[in-house]
């Protein structure tokens, strides 16, 4: 005799679409750590960031580039820097920033490791801002701190930056500062 199991009645079920590359579903945002092979994105994008600034003559942004450029792979090479880089559905990379762990005066306390990961050169293509790459971005660096025990993350952030790092939990400090005079244009 064969037995049947006589199951309970169920709403039918459509049958499943396959979705391509290209759909909501399948779309999606990732942040990834930039690699040597990225320099020149996080070159132009750096500079992009100091054109939206202000306050430097073109002569000046192309004198930084090869510095920073130098700086960067310096850097990477001694492992105290990561860039990160957010690629959009579409594919393009829309945004990059940086963490580089800056030397830190000895202090007491759970800051007293000798070097503070330090949040630089943010930049969002025009085409995708307002659609959270930096906050991508900046949350990607968080989570790398933490995740190698750091106790603060800090960055000096400009006029059109401020808002994404308050909505993400990043408080004013204290920092004063004063500008000095060239070399060239005191007098004595």
């Amino acid at each position: 005799m064969v037995r049947r199991t006589v199951r309970s009645p169920r709403k039918a079920r459509a049958p499943a679409r396959r979705r391509g590359p290209a759909t909501r579903r399948t779309a999606r945002w990732v942040v990834r750590a930039a690699t040597a092979a990225d320099l020149a994105l996080l070159v132009r994008h750096r500079r992009g960031m100091w054109e939206e600034i202000g306050g430097r003559s073109k002569v000046e942004l192309d004198r930084a580039d090869p510095v920073y450029r130098r700086w960067v792979a310096r850097q990477s090479r001694a492992r105290k820097f990561v860039g990160f880089l957010v690629k959009a559905p579409d594919g393009t990379l829309a945004g990059s920033g940086a963490v580089w762990l800056q030397p830190s005066q000895p202090r007491p306390g759970h800051l007293a490791r000798q070097e503070m990961p330090y949040i630089l050169s943010m930049y969002t293509e025009p085409t995708f801002r307002g659609r959270g790459v930096a906050s991508r971005i900046v949350r990607a660096m968080v989570r790398w701190a933490t995740a190698r025990g750091y106790r603060r993350i800090f960055l000096h952030a400009s006029r059109l930056g401020r808002p994404v790092y308050t909505q993400l939990g990043f408080v004013d400090g204290n920092e004063m500062r004063l500008e000095l005079p060239a070399p060239w244009t005191t007098h004595r």
